[in-house]
């Protein structure tokens, strides 16, 4: 009888979580140990294990995971089933060697997840939206969806992220979610249109998490998003954790927000309070609706979140992710088909939200040929586009690149004024506040990695006394 290892493998693996999850659900706090134990049984690449001794690691100096892991145990059964198996097991564990092994055999990175936008209607008019200007009628169509997930699970891809406009509004959106009921979904959503049906549905699948955007408290998010949207979103919240489901939120940050969001422990501590998991920083960028420089935070600002944002991962139960002060942990710029990239509800093949630009469409190409683009091989071959990885951006950080990258592989702006983020009064902005950065940036980025060699010395020694 002939024995499918690659099923075996995933069927071992599975069993081992599930029993991880068992531990958690028992004691999380004593048995977490256990289960990364467990985990570094079944971690296929040397990576994985690296990256598992270092939670351990982290895991003994930072109580607030002690609290996150707690409240991972309280997820309805469902997103157990759904949410945490398809996240570590299938994106995880199983996707990403499969990812590295196909991308040796294509010539061109294959990345861990993909940003869709399923149609590019809203419900909301924000100001300063960087899907603004793309055209409200653009939507892809549920067959087109369906194959480029069919396809990136042929590459290992697990994880999708969706965006728009608003996912919420697109009407074949459970459609997915339940044919691809192996995959994690993740969407970003204004989370006005959350209601019980709606929740009730999510619950259902067990497969999608909201990351919810606002932009601080009550004031701040409807001076940007129109009033009553605040309210809209905290009712949303209560409904989405008495369900445990598991949901997070979505912060732009600009120069009149910054402090309100990260200068104080206020509002993080309220998100906590409300069943938030984890939170994406994304600094404001220049592109799409009613562009404003203003809204950029200030290099000061951005020192600030260095040095704020890990230290609220150390006291607060919640997972946060600065983008573009991340470098150093992600290797500069993910962008570009290298860890993920972004179709567009146009099918339009852009490497990132933010760099809207494109030479293909997803729907005449297959997602192995539009991986191999010229715009994206051009990406890939520049990256990390600095020594300082506390300076990853192409747009932000380094504008001269974008600019060449641009122009080396013919790209096309994928809507009216994208083009305005290269040269003009723009163009010269970008230029003086990346030099501003680089300067700045420069001796926080060197601490950071004197700390990060300290931290593996120290690894080393214990694991060779142990």
């Amino acid at each position: 009888m002939a024995i499918n290892f690659n099923f075996a493998k995933k069927f071992a693996a599975e069993q081992i979580i599930r029993q991880a999850i068992h531990y958690l659900e028992k004691d999380p706090e004593k048995n977490l140990i256990k289960v990364l134990n467990l985990a570094d049984k079944v971690a296929r690449t040397e990576r994985h294990h690296a990256h598992i001794a270092a939670i351990k690691e982290s895991y003994q100096t930072n109580p607030a995971l002690h609290q996150l892991v707690r409240q991972l145990t309280k997820l309805a059964p469902s997103y157990k089933d759904g949410m945490i198996m398809n996240f570590f097991l299938n994106a995880g564990l199983m996707g990403i060697p499969r990812q590295y092994e196909l991308a040796k055999e294509i010539g061109v990175d294959v990345p861990w997840t993909i940003l869709i936008d399923p149609t590019s209607a809203c419900n909301l008019s924000c100001t300063g939206c960087w899907a603004g200007k793309y055209k409200k009628s653009d939507s892809l169509e549920v067959e087109t969806i369906n194959r480029i997930i069919t396809e990136a699970k042929e590459l290992g891809i697990y994880f999708i992220v969706l965006s728009g406009g608003e996912p919420t509004i697109y009407p074949h959106l459970f459609d997915i979610l339940k044919k691809h009921s192996d995959v994690g979904f993740m969407m970003y959503t204004n989370g006005t249109l959350i209601d019980d049906v709606m929740a009730d549905r999510m619950l259902e699948v067990g497969n999608i998490s909201p990351a919810i955007s606002l932009e601080g408290f009550r004031d701040s998010t409807d001076a940007r998003r129109g009033a009553g949207t605040y309210d809209k979103i905290m009712d949303a919240m209560d409904r989405l954790h008495k369900r445990g489901i598991a949901f997070g939120i979505s912060l732009t940050v600009t120069r009149q927000n910054a402090g309100e969001l990260f200068g104080t422990d206020d509002f993080i501590d309220y998100m906590v309070e409300k069943g938030a998991l984890y939170g994406w920083s994304f600094h404001y960028i220049p592109i799409g609706k009613d562009t404003n420089l203003d809204m950029m935070i200030t290099p000061e600002q951005r020192a600030m979140l260095a040095y704020r944002i890990p230290e609220i991962r150390v006291k607060k139960p919640i997972f946060l992710a600065d983008f573009w002060n991340d470098g150093t942990f992600s290797g500069g710029c993910i962008a570009g088909g290298r860890r993920y990239f972004h179709i567009n509800a146009k099918g339009e093949v852009e490497p990132c939200a933010f760099v809207h630009f494109a030479i293909d469409n997803i729907k005449g190409k297959s997602l192995k040929e539009v991986l191999r683009n010229p715009l994206f091989r051009s990406f890939q071959k520049r990256q990390p586009f600095s020594d300082n990885l506390l300076a990853p951006c192409p747009i932000i950080d380094n504008p001269q690149q974008l600019r060449d990258i641009v122009a080396e592989s013919g790209a096309y702006p994928t809507h009216e004024g994208a083009e305005t983020i290269l040269s003009g009064p723009i163009g010269k902005y970008l230029d003086e506040l990346s030099s501003d950065w680089h300067k700045k940036s420069r001796p926080i980025f060197e601490e950071r990695i004197k700390k990060a060699i300290k931290v593996k010395e120290e690894y080393q020694k214990h694991r060779i006394v142990a």
